[in-house]
């Protein structure tokens, strides 16, 4: 006969109470976890293309580092367009370039030894493009891979799209002495709060805001597949307004950046994010759903989304949610991720503040196993860049964390909600922590679950 289980209730540092002991994690409302995994596979599909190829020295380019690329890239993309779609292909080469646009039932191919590198010089990413900067809506620089609008679009292939932003190109930009990027973030905020129209937040050419290095705004039907991206001005690859997004077997090499985030779905539907390796100077995979005013105006959430057999190296955060979080994130799953490094800060992080608001619920993270982190394991806080008041506290609710194994770490958990905005409902299944040498810190929340979760050797009820 099996032994009773035995639970007790005890109350934790801030105030709050968790239910220890052993059993099986509580039924999460609605459908199970893995039948929601399984619907959100299902409705995504990545694009097929025609079997037609272009290669684009046929168009004039040539991959000796050298010669300007840009038409040449862009004739092949109109023609491959024109005809019906196909691959547009990039042979074995170093192709200097400025902005790539992409067009429907495109595929843009980069053959193994091939490599695009991007001009340092801004103006090859003029005209201003309609974008989204940190969550605002605004005309703005070109990502280096753009499209707006677009259905049936890809990047594939084992080349290499090398931004080649560095001290002095780009990242120069986020501070030190003017010109720097800070007054026009500031303008770019202010206008938004004002309610003035995005037509009229026009940036770019005499300005300080950095570009993506891919960016798909508003298109549905995208696949990334095989690509290595590296040193971009800002975040890596950025999906905005999105539906159907497969990016996979992606390798993101930009550690040494400022916000170079590596994958950041912002607003997108139907995502999934699968063998994929990343090492980034900011967060590694980070969904968002747009800043304050502006992001409630769009008010477009990042919902059903699965991110599953993907490596992490250094970055702020493994997986995470937020900053951006007005619109909302929710319904976020994600499986067997391995991350570890001495500078990758924390493994599961949601952060947001009551100026973002949004709704960040249902985020169910599976056998995640992390062997050294230099901060929490799991941060969940509500205080984002020390803001603790405002009007649009954030709901943050519905987080399970299961099978979660940590080999090194100062702390295991972060947990901060707000004296009047508490975290609800958190809990955590079969994790273990090691070599933890700093205590918890939870203050702020309801209904934390710790059920199986074992510190330094030893349940956290004893």
């Amino acid at each position: 006969m099996t032994a009773p289980v035995r639970r007790r209730t005890v109350l934790l540092a801030g105030g709050a109470l968790a239910l220890l002991g052993g059993g099986t994690a509580p039924a999460a409302a609605g459908p199970a976890p893995d039948a929601q995994v399984a619907a959100i596979l299902r409705r995504i599909r990545p694009p097929r293309f025609p079997d037609r190829w272009y290669d684009i020295t046929d168009f004039g380019a040539v991959g000796d580092d050298t010669t300007d690329c840009t038409a040449a890239l862009r004739a092949a993309i109109e023609t491959c367009h024109r005809r019906g779609g196909g691959h547009v292909v990039v042979p074995k080469g170093d192709y200097r370039t400025g902005a790539v646009h992409l067009l429907s039932r495109v595929d843009l191919h980069l053959a193994d030894g091939a490599r695009l590198a991007f001009s340092q010089d801004p103006a090859a990413y003029l005209p201003v493009v309609p974008t989204r900067y940190e969550g605002t809506e605004c005309y703005n620089y070109s990502a280096f891979v753009y499209a707006y609008g677009q259905r049936d679009i890809a990047v594939t292939g084992a080349g290499v799209l090398d931004g080649r932003a560095d001290a002095t190109h780009w990242w120069d930009w986020t501070g030190g002495p003017p010109p720097n990027e800070g007054p026009d973030k500031t303008l770019l905020i202010q206008m938004a709060a004002d309610g003035v129209p995005v037509e009229q937040r026009v940036f770019g050419d005499g300005h300080n805001l950095r570009p993506n290095l891919l960016q798909f705004n508003r298109c549905e039907n995208v696949l990334l597949d095989g690509v290595t991206v590296k040193d971009s001005p800002m975040w890596n690859i950025h999906p905005v307004l999105c539906r159907n997004v497969t990016i996979r077997g992606v390798t993101v090499d930009s550690p040494d950046g400022p916000n170079n985030d590596g994958i950041d779905p912002e607003s997108c539907t139907d995502v999934l994010i699968e063998n994929c390796t990343i090492s980034t100077g900011d967060d590694c995979i980070a969904f968002k759903s747009g800043k304050d005013a502006d992001g409630r105006r769009v008010n477009v959430p990042a919902r059903y989304a699965v991110v599953r057999n993907c490596e992490m190296a250094d970055g702020n955060g493994g997986v995470t949610a937020g900053s951006e979080t007005s619109g909302g994130v929710m319904d976020i799953f994600v499986r067997d991720c391995r991350m570890s490094s001495p500078h990758l800060e924390r493994a599961i992080r949601i952060k947001s503040n009551p100026d973002r608001g949004g709704t960040i619920a249902n985020i169910d993270v599976r056998r995640v196993s992390v062997g050294q982190a230099a901060d929490s394991a799991i941060e969940i806080v509500l205080n984002y860049a020390n803001v603790t008041t405002g009007e649009f506290p954030p709901d943050v609710h519905g987080i399970s964390i299961s099978q979660l194994t940590v080999a090194s770490a100062p702390r295991a958990l972060n947990l901060l909600g707000l004296a009047d905005d508490p975290l609800r409902d958190i809990r955590l299944h079969q994790c273990r922590f090691d070599a933890i040498t700093d205590e918890n810190v939870i203050q702020n929340v309801e209904g934390l679950r710790l059920d199986q979760v074992w510190i330094n050797g030893a349940p956290v009820d004893n």
